[in-house]
């Protein structure tokens, strides 16, 4: 496979798909988003664009191609996150090997709610219920859904369609419109358990996945910078420019925070020596501190200006402030806290 750095379909200036995603009604941006995601999945399918495994030796090439594809639409970076998360989940666990022309999704959101619950049959698993936050609803074709089976929470690849359903009205965001990320109810529809009971969560994929989605909140992060770049490049002002080498401290710290995750998980990919937790955790918190920081300071640099006259400046930072509530604060930061204190506690 070549070694290709990613550069999402282009995007013409002013174009109908500039209007949709940067100040169209959220179905148009899920529209055009969508459309965007199954060429960059068409493009990966045929090996023109290259997003590594993670532990393969070039970990850092995959971050960075998030991190492209994120700096250019958050949204669209959301899909192609989700899509090359299940392709190397698949790979880690032995799943269904994927085929050109399918675009997969992961929906393993878990909050508060009955959720969905897996029932095995003589013909094999059912799904059934509700799932939340499954983004690229309406453009997946399939997805790794996690569900609750009698003997515990297991992992099963479904394909979309008949008995797999988004609910309408469920994602009313105007910050990640694009990502379509609604409810999806489950009648009866079959899946393939991949992996067994709690797979999904104990593989060591898990932790280093979660490192990709921090990736995509850096490359967010260095979009919304543009714009206070580009305000101190207009006019020499001390209070901008001390906003932009603050700024570019941070960034240039949370890079080394992701290159040195890639290193180490190229150096221990089965986390052999169990440190992929905390290094999930710590990297991930980072970041997202990194990112709030930078939304905090290019807005008081810039003021309303940006965010009222620039769409893509405005959609970028919507985008991103979405997409960090990923991290939820304090409680991953207890956790951490918790798993310092007490290692070993859980494992």
């Amino acid at each position: 496979m070549a070694d290709v750095t990613v550069s999402p379909p282009s995007r013409r200036e002013n174009g109908p798909a500039d209007r949709a995603a940067d100040g169209g009604a959220p179905k148009e941006a899920r529209r055009a988003t969508a459309a965007r995601f199954a060429a960059v999945a068409d493009l990966i399918a045929a090996g023109r664009l290259e997003f590594p495994l993670p532990g393969s030796g070039r970990t850092g090439r995959r971050l960075a191609s998030l991190r492209a594809v994120a700096e250019e639409d958050l949204s669209l970076a959301r899909l192609v996150e989700g899509h090359v998360d299940a392709l190397a989940i698949l790979a880690e666990l032995g799943g269904p090997a994927p085929a050109p022309g399918q675009r997969w999704g992961v929906w393993a959101a878990e909050p508060p709610g009955a959720g969905l619950t897996a029932v095995r049959t003589a013909n094999g698993w059912l799904l059934s219920g509700l799932k939340q936050y499954c983004s690229g609803a309406h453009s997946c074709t399939h997805a790794l859904v996690t569900a609750r089976a009698p003997d515990g929470r297991r992992l099963f690849a479904v394909r979309t369609g008949t008995g797999c359903e988004p609910v309408p009205g469920t994602w009313q965001a105007i910050g990640m419109a694009g990502s379509d990320t609604p409810d999806v109810t489950f009648s009866e529809v079959p899946g393939a358990a991949v992996g067994g009971v709690e797979s999904y969560v104990r593989r060591p994929g898990f932790q280093h996945g979660g490192i990709g989605v921090a990736a995509c909140w850096y490359g967010g992060a260095l979009a919304v910078a543009a714009a206070l770049r580009r305000a101190a490049e207009r006019h020499a002002d001390p209070h901008t420019d001390a906003h932009l080498g603050a700024v570019d401290v941070q960034l240039h710290a949370a890079e080394a925070v992701l290159r040195q995750a890639a290193e180490e998980i190229d150096g221990d990919p089965r986390d052999e020596r169990h440190g992929a937790r905390e290094r999930g955790m710590r990297v991930r918190a980072f970041v997202e501190s990194v990112c709030a920081d930078v939304l905090a300071r290019v807005g008081r640099a810039t003021g309303a200006g940006p965010l009222c006259h620039d769409p893509r400046h405005a959609r970028a930072a919507a985008d991103l402030a979405v997409y960090l509530r990923q991290h939820h604060g304090e409680r991953d930061l207890a956790a951490l806290g918790a798993l310092l204190a007490r290692p070993g506690a859980d494992r």
